[in-house]
């Protein structure tokens, strides 16, 4: 059962119609009976062109990546050794928050590459300390230092902690 447009539908879909492309070795559909005498007019046609195009992709700066695999190992076995390390329980989630963002400011600031955040786990496994990390890792302000960050060995700590490699410290 085929629905006639109206009027108004017909002219809108041949604006649309009139700013796709189709794909290579098609052709474009015709424009429906009513309408095939009137053509829309170029300044609608720019506009609706304007408007439906796709936005362009905002570039947000994600959490860091993953610790490379090989460093990670060498700083679980303790090639590369961990030096400094972060305690994080007991504190609140803002508390918590600055005390990383300063901790890892000063490591940056000394020199270090790699340090132990202990968030803990939480109760069932579900700490805020634990689940915010990631994201405050990822502020502008450490997003220039931190190299990187993965889950723990489990000696120490596992899931209750990660590690977090600096970047190198630019001289100047």
């Amino acid at each position: 059962m085929s629905k006639r447009l109206a009027p108004e539908d017909v002219r809108l879909w041949s604006l649309v119609t009139a700013t796709v492309r189709p794909f290579p070795g098609r052709k474009v559909p015709a424009a429906p009976k009513e309408q095939a005498d009137r053509k829309a007019p170029a300044a609608q046609v720019a506009l609706l062109a304007r408007v439906s195009a796709p936005p362009t992709p905002l570039k947000r700066s994600g959490p860091p990546d993953p610790i490379e695999p090989r460093r990670k190992r060498n700083i679980a076995r303790g090639k590369n050794p961990l030096e400094a390390t972060l305690d994080l329980h007991g504190h609140g989630e803002f508390v918590a928050q600055d005390a990383l963002r300063a901790f890892l400011l000063r490591a940056h600031d000394r020199g270090l590459r790699a340090v132990l955040v202990i968030t803990g786990r939480g109760l069932a496994g579900g700490g805020i300390i634990r689940r915010r990390a990631p994201e405050w890792l990822a502020a502008p302000d450490l997003r220039n230092i931190v190299a990187g960050f993965s889950e723990s060995h489990q000696k120490h700590g596992g899931e209750g902690a990660l590690y977090v490699a600096l970047k190198r410290k630019v001289a100047g």
